[in-house]
C-alpha cells in the first residue's frame, strides 16, 4: 500500500486548500479512505472520512468546513477546506482502512495504513 498526499501549504485565516492522495498498490475502493491530521504536542485525530460508496463521516471540528470526496476510478482521495482557522494547522496524513461490517461503514480505529503527511499551516 502507497498513499502520496500532496496540496499542503500555508494560507491565511478564512482561505482554502484542496489536498489530494493518490493510492496504490491495494483496491481502491475496497477500503475506507480518511484524512487524519496531527498538530506539534498533539496526538493525530480523525478528521473525515469516506467508504467506496461515498459515505462520508467528519470530526465534528471540521464539520461543515472540510469536505472528503474520492475518485475511484483515479484511486484518489481529496479534501476541500474551507474557512480555514489556525487552529487546523497541522500535518494532514492520508489514511486507507477496514470496513467496519456495521453502521458507519468507516471507523477512525480500523485506519492502518498511512502517507507520509503534509503540513498545512493556517496564520
Amino acid at each position: 500500500v502507497q498513499l502520496v498526499e500532496s496540496g499542503g501549504g500555508s494560507v491565511q485565516a478564512g482561505g482554502s486548500l484542496r489536498l489530494s492522495c493518490t493510492a496504490s498498490g491495494y483496491i481502491f475502493d475496497k477500503y475506507c479512505m480518511g484524512w487524519f491530521r496531527q498538530a506539534p504536542g498533539k496526538e493525530r485525530e480523525g478528521g473525515a472520512a469516506i467508504s467506496g460508496d461515498s459515505t462520508t463521516v467528519y470530526a465534528d471540528s471540521v464539520k461543515g468546513r472540510f469536505t472528503i470526496s474520492r475518485d475511484n476510478s483515479k484511486n484518489t482521495l481529496y479534501l476541500e477546506m474551507n474557512s480555514l482557522k489556525p487552529e487546523d494547522t497541522a500535518k494532514y496524513y492520508c489514511a486507507a482502512g477496514q470496513y467496519s461490517g456495521g453502521w458507519p461503514p468507516c471507523l477512525w480505529r480500523n485506519f492502518g495504513a498511512w502517507g507520509q503527511g503534509t503540513q498545512v499551516t493556517v496564520s
